[in-house]
């Protein structure tokens, strides 16, 4: 989605909306999202679809996302 926002749908049918833009301004890693070019486009489930992540440094846990998005 636009404006760094993941939508994500869940495999118990749940799907949510989670907006990263409090993540970018509170946390300096993903800082990178906003000023490297395409990055956030770029966005990957891991083998064992348990966390979405950038980049080595980047990521977002399955928890997190399933918690804290609506």
């Amino acid at each position: 989605m636009e404006g760094y926002k993941l939508l994500i749908g869940f495999d118990d049918g749940r799907q949510v909306c989670y907006d990263v833009n409090e993540d970018i301004a509170t946390l300096p890693d993903f800082e990178v999202l906003q000023t490297e070019q395409g990055l956030f486009q770029n966005a990957q489930l891991d083998k064992s679809r348990t966390c979405i992540y950038w980049n080595d440094r980047v990521d977002l846990p399955s928890d997190v996302l399933y918690e804290y998005g609506v």
